[in-house]
């Protein structure tokens, strides 16, 4: 107990060194929690590049250029402004932003917003501006290349506004749609000197795009933004090379009121100065006839290939690189590329969400947040590198990974992928949440799932002797453990993929659910891709992380114990003996090793587990079920009885992989069918009125178990895995109205729209915004395709060769 106690003082103590003496940020910083801003929007971008979100009323608010480091910064300078032209005079020039900055007043500011209307369904936007008293509407449509199956374009850093004009008046106008852009993404490197714009045209195939690049030339991580548009008949671009965002702007104004075109300068502007900041700005131009209709498209593109994690010790080349190169020169190209490709990205975008969207069954809060909630696979701190060209089998498999004999060729095929936790817990590929969000990606983009599976197979079977001290206990122990699954693959503020296990809270060695979830990834990800290749190089890892978990089943009944510590992703909730939770997880990773030995042809494999499942699941039901669910743990304590929401994951994954009947049914359909409506009953329906989605532990009078400060909260993406059983169970309505109380409370009631927290309490208080976990929504998806038929049964799964 008293070392539990002190870990506020290790925390601070580790805290302070690292913040303020080595200056680095904290992986979890407890003391400087990022606060909720009501602003965000869809980010734009595609995967691994970098992302730059915009708030709903148009601003460019949050910068994630550095890989998994993020600025919380509204740059005032980047905005639209529309500029309205009739018989040769200005009539309307308006800066699209409600703002009223105290900067380039020169401007007219302060848009009326209730003329703007916003929509987002990720990975487009929409935003409508009715200009009062002019008769003309706009509405700028917003697009990301975030196409699943899509290994090429999805992984440019660019964005594409489509400006729809119409003209509702009985005369033609001249429109102009101007956007500026500040070098920089307003950090204080923003002033740093040394920055530079010029002006650009690219012409390629007939198409031509111009435009002004900025270069950001900081001494590690420089980049290029690029402003631009799409020149063609009727359609003239013109630019302003450099004006200062820090006065008054009144040059740049009057220069698009007179004429509504911008003087376009020739050549470069020169470096800035130290403490100065210069930005530059696009326009593009044409004439809509009266009650007529006229499109303006422009874009936004950002080149920084060659990136440093914090440690600066190893170059990573961008994925991207692979089709554009890495010479910091794509700038111009990228832009060509999105201005003439948007339009077949749109017809892929609307191909996939076409049948979803249609499905009237569905209700429309579920589409919302089925799309909504995928962008964080972009916009969660992610990375998607290319191998270095000369990298070669023994690079990466370390002193023991000989036996992932396709690690290379993935690799090199897909690049690497990481995402962070949580945009607050910046840890790589946090792998007991990955668990749950991981249906995203092997749904939607399965090699980046098969990728980052090699990457963790590669840590497991090494190890890393380091000794440290681990701050919720205050134990040493070494870094990482031979043959267990790491916790992350590491802190961007390091070198991750080098150095693992940048969480240093608890020693993950002992956890019991990492190398089950393990496992059970592996199969899952087999039985949806149908990959033997990839099920053969994991085989013998899973093999040695079962092995590595045996050691938790002290008492030898075939169920795994748990520490009487919080030993599994509720990393604040105790836990002892067997419990609902891990004992599930373990009994269905023990079934999954029984499948795969079967496909594998490995008998004998197949027969201790079978042994070890029958043991097992006797075991389990004999000191879980209580008549009525299985209780929180075994351990006879005040709350080992409680409800807990999360109870049935072994079975979620089971269900997932059609392993939940018949010669494998794990857990007896009626015991899951009864826990499941126990859970709607007291952790739904008894919560907050049934609105808020299920609490995490309920007492059965039902009460919720404030026993930890994990047990009384809501996890977002644990709820979307509840609702994804319940349906698979043919529980349906209840999972939908599950869900639903998350995605209202957190998309409406608390305005935390593309900023998803991990957790939230009923009295409004949340835990880590911008979180991993919530994608776990797309198992829901997966469930509805189940149930509706098109998902693959397991009698088409190929079987593997097996060889002597």
């Amino acid at each position: 107990l008293l070392s539990y106690l002190s870990f506020p003082c290790r925390y601070f103590r580790w805290w302070y060194k690292k913040t303020h003496l080595e200056k680095k940020p904290a992986f979890i910083d407890l003391l400087c929690a990022v606060p909720l801003q009501q602003i965000y929007g869809c980010p734009l971008g595609g995967i691994g590049g970098g992302t730059i979100t915009r708030g709903w009323r148009g601003e460019f608010c949050r910068w994630q250029l550095n890989p998994g480091i993020y600025h919380y910064e509204t740059v005032i300078a980047d905005q639209f402004t529309v500029c309205l032209r009739c018989k040769g005079q200005t009539i309307y020039q308006q800066v699209l932003s409600m703002e009223r900055p105290s900067t380039l007043q020169g401007w007219n500011w302060g848009y009326c917003g209730q003329y703007a209307f916003y929509h987002a369904l990720y990975p487009r936007a929409w935003m409508v501006y009715d200009l009062p008293g002019q008769n003309v509407v706009l509405t700028c449509r917003q697009v990301s290349p975030v196409i699943p199956h899509d290994y090429e374009d999805s992984s440019l850093p660019v964005g594409v506004f489509i400006w729809e004009v119409e003209n509702g008046r009985d005369e033609d106008v001249d429109v102009s749609i101007m956007f500026s852009m500040q070098n920089g993404t307003g950090t204080k490197e923003d002033g740093s000197g040394g920055h530079w714009n010029e002006p650009f045209a690219f012409e390629k195939e007939g198409e031509r795009v111009a435009g002004v690049l900025l270069h950001h030339c900081t001494h590690v991580n420089p980049f290029t933004l690029a402003i631009s548009a799409r020149e063609k008949t009727g359609t003239e671009v013109t630019h302003v090379t450099a004006f200062n965002p820090a006065g008054s702007g009144r040059e740049v104004w009057q220069d698009l009121l007179q004429d509504g075109r911008l003087d376009s300068p020739a050549g470069k502007s020169s470096p800035t100065e130290k403490g100065e900041v210069t930005a530059a700005a696009v326009c593009a131009s044409c004439r809509v006839p009266a009650q007529g209709h006229r499109t303006l498209e422009l874009a936004l593109a950002w080149d920084m290939p060659r990136v440093y994690f914090g440690s600066k010790e190893k170059l990573h080349l961008r994925r991207y690189t692979r089709f554009f190169g890495s010479g910091g020169d794509a700038a111009p190209a990228l832009s060509h590329h999105a201005l003439t490709h948007y339009e077949e990205w749109e017809k892929k975008i609307e191909a996939w969400q076409k049948p979803i969207l249609e499905n009237s069954q569905l209700p429309s809060w579920y589409k919302s947040a089925l799309f909504n909630e995928l962008y964080f696979v972009t916009d969660g701190g992610t990375i998607w590198v290319e191998l270095p060209p000369d990298c070669c089998a023994e690079d990466l498999q370390g002193p023991a990974g000989a036996g992932l004999s396709h690690l290379l060729p993935v690799l090199r095929e897909y690049g690497r992928f990481a995402y962070l936790e949580g945009q607050e817990y910046r840890m790589y590929n946090t792998y007991d949440v990955h668990f749950y969000a991981s249906f995203a990606l092997v749904m939607l983009w399965p090699k980046l799932q098969i990728s980052l599976q090699y990457d963790i197979a590669v840590t497991v079977v090494n190890e890393d002797v380091q000794p440290r001290q681990y701050l919720m206990c205050g134990q040493t122990a070494q870094v990482k453990l031979k043959n267990v699954v790491p916790h992350d693959i590491g802190d961007p503020g390091d070198e991750p993929w080098q150095r693992v296990n940048a969480y240093l809270m608890h020693d993950t060695a002992d956890w019991k659910d990492l190398n089950l979830k393990f496992v059970l990834q592996v199969y899952r990800d087999y039985y949806l891709t149908h990959d033997s290749l990839y099920l053969q190089d994991m085989w013998p890892v899973c093999q040695a992380v079962m092995e590595s978990e045996l050691k938790f089943d002290t008492d030898n009944d075939g169920l795994i114990e748990n520490g009487g510590f919080a030993d599994q992703t509720y990393d604040a909730w105790v836990v002892n003996g067997p419990s609902a939770y891990c004992g599930g997880l373990w009994l269905a990773a023990v079934c999954m090793m029984c499948k795969m030995a079967e496909v594998l042809g490995d008998t004998e494999i197949q027969q201790k587990y079978m042994d070890i499942l029958s043991k097992g699941k006797e075991a389990f039901e004999r000191l879980l079920w209580n008549g009525k669910y299985y209780n929180y743990d075994s351990s006879g304590s005040d709350t080992s009885s409680s409800i807990m929401s999360d109870q049935c994951a072994g079975q979620w994954f089971l269900g997932a992989c059609g392993l939940d009947e018949g010669e494998f049914e794990v857990f007896p359909k009626s015991h899951v069918v009864s826990a499941l409506k126990t859970i709607f009953e007291k952790n739904v329906m008894s919560f907050a009125g049934g609105t808020m989605g299920a609490v995490n532990g309920m007492r059965p009078d039902g009460v919720p178990d404030t026993s930890s400060v994990q047990s009384d909260e809501v996890w977002i993406g644990v709820v979307y895995a509840l609702a994804a059983t319940m349906i698979q169970e043919g529980l349906v309505e209840e999972g939908f109205h599950t869900a639903e109380g998350c995605y209202r409370t957190v998309w409406e009631q608390l305005g935390m729209a593309f900023q998803t927290p991990e957790a939230y309490r009923e009295k409004k208080v949340y835990r880590s915004l911008a979180y991993m976990r919530p994608l776990s929504i797309w198992s829901m998806q997966l469930a509805l395709e189940h149930r509706a038929g098109r998902a693959p049964a397991p009698s088409q799964l190929p079987e593997v060769p097996t060889h002597p």
